[in-house]
């Protein structure tokens, strides 16, 4: 009996390990892409990832057919969303690196970009899993990627060493 459990424990750990080997690259990426971190400094999006990887090992015998992958960047996303719109732990509430591709875009905007154009994930699942409705989904979608394509302008460049002619 003993000896069964140790050779599920293995194999348990032996999918596992593949299943990261796999996918800590891409996840790593989008938790950098969400907190908008530089991506050779990225402690927050690590500490997202391990919480992730962690939640995802712990239900791992209960996957029972589903996607882990999916099942990952379901809990990266929502524990972003968590940290990010009720400021806690600390997961988007430090400012942006200018490094950050993502870096002009609010958390929630990083959040549905991320999911809908990085991961490829489709409008209604985005939707439900963010708690939104879709067209809401859609609008934050369209503005985030707006702003990325036509940043807004910065002010306009101090005229210095101008003298006002005597009245």
């Amino acid at each position: 009996m003993r000896q069964r459990h140790a050779s599920q424990d293995a194999r348990r750990a032996r999918e596992f390990e593949a299943f990261v080997a796999g996918a800590a690259g891409r996840l790593l990426h989008a938790a950098t892409l969400l907190t908008a971190e530089a991506p050779d400094d990225n402690p927050r999006a690590r500490r997202l990832l391990t919480l992730a990887l962690a939640h995802t090992y712990a239900c791992w015998d209960g996957l029972h057919g589903e996607d882990p992958y999916d099942r990952t960047r379901q809990y990266l996303a929502t524990r972003f969303a968590h940290g990010a719109w009720h400021q806690y732990g600390g997961l988007a509430g430090a400012r942006p690196h200018p490094a950050s591709p993502l870096a002009g875009l609010a958390p929630q905007e990083r959040l549905v970009l991320v999911l809908r154009l990085y991961e490829g994930v489709a409008e209604e699942q985005a939707a439900a899993l963010l708690g939104l409705p879709t067209e809401r989904v859609h609008m934050i979608c369209d503005r985030a990627t707006a702003t990325l394509l036509h940043p807004p302008r910065g002010p306009a460049p101090a005229v210095g060493g101008a003298k006002m002619a005597p009245s």
